[in-house]
């Protein structure tokens, strides 16, 4: 039987018309995949901070009519042309980056940064011809990063498909298709917390936690969290956070607070807030000789890191990570073996603060605006 369905889709999806305006529960047709795509059928999705972000439109060039969502688990409805590893009936992740495993960057164990499928926030179009494979009434319906979750199906580019084992639970692990990877990854696979060290997180939300998270696996004994939200503090806990410290409460750096509590500086920090005072504080803050900080927050496009040349030649190190460095397609379905296997002692659950159906999707956005959700799941109704 062919794996390619011709046939155009129609279903239910979520469009954002307006920036900041409640989605609208559409029916849209749903192209079939082009070469190199898929179409997957979201079975659930939940919301990021970033899709709200977008949404909002603030600070970047608006994009309407759009369907947002990029965190999300599905089953390959059809492939197009050229696609051999995925087949009608696989399990999958979106990612909102992808691994086309021919470019340089895809081929180097260094790097996770493929140069054909990157995160590109202004493209709202496949990559292969630069339409839409969304429309209603016959006017086309923008994507976002590639993935367009919030939509019962949605054409997705093969690079952009993490292929997992059908037993897993999907309502779960889909969270793992962005930011809990990121911040796990930000932990375990840049910054190395050795057993017995100490680890200082700016920022709690949901990256920051998933960071504290992989701080905890790898068996750090401290873990200090940096916050402005005081309230984020008992949440934090539950993630492996010893102590917490709210900048507002001292007169000082934030850096210098921190210094004097770790007899010179914390062995590793994350940064996942994207405020650039945030990044100089956690990389002044880790210990000379050995000290690494690793910045995951993406910062204003007119920000600039400041620092004294002699905080990097007293031999701390300043990296950066983009997706926890994860290669999409090689290394999420190890992440998801080993979270079913129980080897790393990684706890789903806890992100997973919220649930609605479909239907309900603008509550998702009321919880977080509210800062009430680390993560909301999205049922679909299909």
């Amino acid at each position: 039987m062919s794996s390619t369905n011709s046939q155009v889709i129609r279903c239910k999806a979520a469009v954002a018309w307006e920036a900041g305006k409640p989605l609208v529960i559409e029916e849209v047709q749903v192209a079939p995949p082009q070469k190199m795509e898929v179409r997957v059928k979201i079975l659930f999705t939940s919301l990021c901070h970033t899709d709200v972000y977008f949404w909002e439109a603030k600070g970047q060039t608006p994009l309407f009519p759009r369907i947002f969502g990029h965190e999300a688990g599905g089953i390959v409805e059809s492939v197009g042309e050229g696609v051999t590893e995925l087949a009608p009936g696989d399990h999958v992740l979106p990612v909102f980056t992808g691994e086309c495993k021919e470019c340089r960057h895809c081929k180097s164990a260094e790097s996770n940064m493929c140069d054909l499928l990157r995160i590109n926030t202004d493209r709202g179009v496949m990559i292969g011809d630069g339409k839409s494979r969304f429309s209603k009434d016959g006017k086309p319906i923008y994507h976002f990063v590639g993935t367009s979750t919030f939509s019962e199906y949605t054409v997705v580019h093969v690079g952009c498909l993490a292929k997992i084992n059908p037993a897993a639970p999907m309502d779960k692990v889909c969270v793992l298709s962005c930011g809990i990877s990121t911040g796990l990854g930000a932990a375990l696979n840049v910054a190395k917390p050795t057993k017995g060290s100490t680890v200082a997180i700016f920022g709690l939300g949901a990256v920051g936690l998933a960071a504290a998270e992989g701080a905890r696996i790898a068996g750090a004994s401290r873990i200090i969290g940096v916050d402005l939200n005081a309230n984020r503090f008992n949440e934090a806990k539950k993630f492996g956070v010893t102590q917490f410290v709210n900048p507002k409460d001292h007169d000082k750096p934030i850096q210098e607070v921190l210094i004097g509590m770790t007899d010179g500086g914390v062995d590793r920090s994350i940064e996942c807030t994207g405020n650039v005072s945030a990044m100089i504080s956690a990389f002044e803050c880790v210990h000379d000789g050995w000290g690494v900080a690793v910045l995951v927050g993406v910062p204003n496009k007119d920000d600039a890191f400041k620092t004294h040349p002699m905080n990097l030649l007293n031999e701390r190190t300043l990296k950066g990570t983009f997706f926890g460095n994860y290669k999409p397609r090689t290394d999420i379905p190890v992440v998801v073996e080993r979270y079913m296997n129980k080897e790393m002692g990684l706890e789903l659950d806890k992100f997973i603060t919220h649930r609605v159906p479909f239907s309900e999707i603008n509550k998702a956005f009321d919880y977080m605006l509210r800062g009430e959700s680390i993560r909301c799941i999205i049922t679909m109704d299909n």
